[in-house]
């Protein structure tokens, strides 16, 4: 979570949902929209943007259902889905790629913790009933490679219910506003069993009944119960005088739910079934004391990029339009070009999100991080926006593999540097590893999300317009360099036309979205060398000389 000023705070993270959207693409991509989205509610804040990153091998059927569950699952919560990539790789064709990112709105004041607190007060589950559905999804699923008999695993992968997933976040919400629960968390990767451990800590500690858990199936052993994945279910601790207004809350809402336990003073976690102890273990050694070790690390010599498929330079639209963009009324700029931007009402202020990758093709793990980072970035300031922080989701393959465990490392450092460089912190993420499918690992993918500041949405770069001056900036090598066209963009925004990173397809491609999305044709001289370009823009001419940037090179104009 980060301050915005104005007694306004953003939280935001991305997560990953990778092996279950290979298993079982459309609720694979809609169940790690529902998760990222209880992230968020539990940290207080109202969801108020979606971003999804998306690499498949081809734009097929798989492809096509993941983009469908996506849409599924955020039209229905009410939630805009704004922004994000899709990229088309063989080296994804087996093992896709389904990151989704979420941006929360709250009053700094508001913020929920989601550490255990005050001995003898209850734990409270509310939501969907608990199955049988998702056991297995954190290890049978993520922590495994896929091989042949992949489809075995799709009773791991979770089903979600988007409009139990409304009611929650509206029930969540009402529990913060009204101070109605001490700490909450979100009910995800292994169930009850992450949850509770997060939970447990600081020398508290949580009892839990698990007959005491609503059921949507019959017999279910007490471990089913604690790593059940089933969606849709929060956690919240409650002081025992105010269950009952906690109570009205929830069927106001029509949402199932039961006290499941109490918070002691053991620093354990603790099981019972009917009464008997089935488990117990000091919740520390699940989270902050667990073991921690280096990978085993191999360098790899350079490798060369592999070439760009066709799809990747065709238009996009068809996939963002079939997501509600509009929901809230916050949303300024659409997606389609570079960052979104979405309003913080009252005031004429708001925030730019981005969610890039590394380039198509990347395969040297440190430029993939600190090319992830600088493109958020970049995506960000084009629209505007000042880059305030980053969330980011490292997916690799299996870290047990020296040669993958220096991809790992590298792609750390890559965003560490280009994070310096900007001046800017991490605040979130997520890992996703043992990406492989029959021992062939994907290429090092860090995803990284970008938040930032616009001081007025009504002069965030829109078109370029008949007359206007188009302009290269040149960035040199170094993440200084770099960072210091970043920082020239934002602030050059509110009297730039237009202005749009460039990524993949190089300028000639750069040029030609640009003219599609500004619906005018320009007249442009393409240079024999312009160096390491970072951005086209567009001014008009009496503004060009004002700009103070040495690096400016003027190449044609609108017509």
């Amino acid at each position: 979570m980060i301050d915005v000023g104005d007694g306004l705070a953003v939280a935001f993270k991305v997560e990953s949902h990778n092996h279950p959207s290979a298993v079982e693409p459309f609720q694979g991509a809609a169940t790690g929209v529902g998760g990222i989205l209880r992230d968020i509610v539990a940290m207080g804040a109202r969801p108020i943007a979606l971003l999804d990153g998306l690499r498949f091998g081809s734009p097929d059927w798989s492809f096509r259902r993941a983009v469908a569950g996506i849409g599924q699952y955020g039209n229905s919560v009410g939630v805009p889905t704004v922004g994000g990539e899709a990229v088309f790789d063989d080296a994804y064709e087996h093992n896709c790629l389904v990151n989704a990112m979420c941006v929360g709105l709250l009053p700094v004041e508001r913020l929920t913790r989601a550490r255990a607190r005050g001995t003898g007060n209850l734990v409270v589950l509310y939501g969907a009933t608990t199955g049988r559905d998702g056991i297995g999804g954190a290890s049978v699923l993520a922590s495994q490679e896929l091989a042949e008999g992949a489809d075995e695993k799709r009773p791991s992968v979770q089903i979600g219910d988007p409009f139990t997933g409304k009611k929650l976040i509206e029930a969540s919400l009402a529990l913060v506003e009204g101070g109605l629960v001490a700490s909450l968390q979100d009910c995800g990767a292994a169930g009850l069993a992450s949850s509770l451990a997060e939970m447990a800590g600081d020398g508290a500690g949580v009892d839990v009944s698990l007959d005491q858990v609503p059921l949507r199936e019959d017999g279910m052993e007490p471990w089913e119960i604690m790593i059940s994945e089933s969606q849709e279910r929060m956690v919240a601790v409650v002081e025992p005088k105010r269950l009952a207004e906690v109570e009205a809350v929830l069927d106001k809402w029509e949402l199932h739910h039961a006290v499941i336990g109490s918070v002691t003073d053991t620093g354990e976690l603790r099981c019972f079934f009917r009464g008997d102890l089935e488990g117990s273990i000091p919740a520390s050694l699940l989270t902050d004391e667990c073991p921690r070790y280096e990978v085993e690390q191999e360098p790899q010599p350079p490798r060369a990029r592999s070439a760009i498929a066709a799809a990747n330079r065709e238009s996009k639209a068809w996939i963002y339009e079939q997501y509600d963009q509009l929901v809230q009324s916050r949303t300024v700029r659409r997606p389609g070009m570079d960052a979104a931007v979405l309003r913080l009402p009252p005031s004429y202020r708001g925030v730019a999100v981005s969610l890039d990758g590394p380039p198509i093709g990347e395969l040297e793990p440190f430029a993939a991080g600190a090319k992830a980072v600088l493109g958020a970035a970049r995506n960000v300031a084009c629209a505007g926006g000042e880059p305030l922080a980053l969330t980011d989701c490292l997916n690799f393959g299996n870290p047990e593999k020296p040669e993958i465990g220096w991809e790992l490392a590298q792609a750390i450092e890559g965003i560490a540097q280009a994070a310096e460089a900007l001046g800017i912190p991490v605040v979130s993420g997520n890992v996703s590893l043992y990406n492989e499918t029959d021992g062939r690992a994907i290429p090092p993918t860090p995803v990284v999300g970008c938040v930032g500041l616009v001081a007025d949405v009504r002069k965030i770069p829109s078109r370029w317009r008949s007359g206007d001056a188009i302009l290269l900036a040149e960035a040199g090598e170094s993440l200084a360099e770099q960072a210091a066209v970043i920082e020239f963009l934002w602030r050059s925004a509110p009297v730039l036309s237009f202005a749009h990173d460039l990524s993949d397809g190089g300028l000639e491609r750069a040029i030609a979205e640009a003219a599609a999305w500004s619906r005018a044709e320009p007249e442009v001289e393409l240079p024999a060398d312009s160096g390491d370009v970072a951005a086209i823009l567009a001014v008009s001419p009496g503004q060009v000389t004002g700009l103070g940037w040495e690096r400016l090179v003027q190449i044609g104009h609108v017509r």
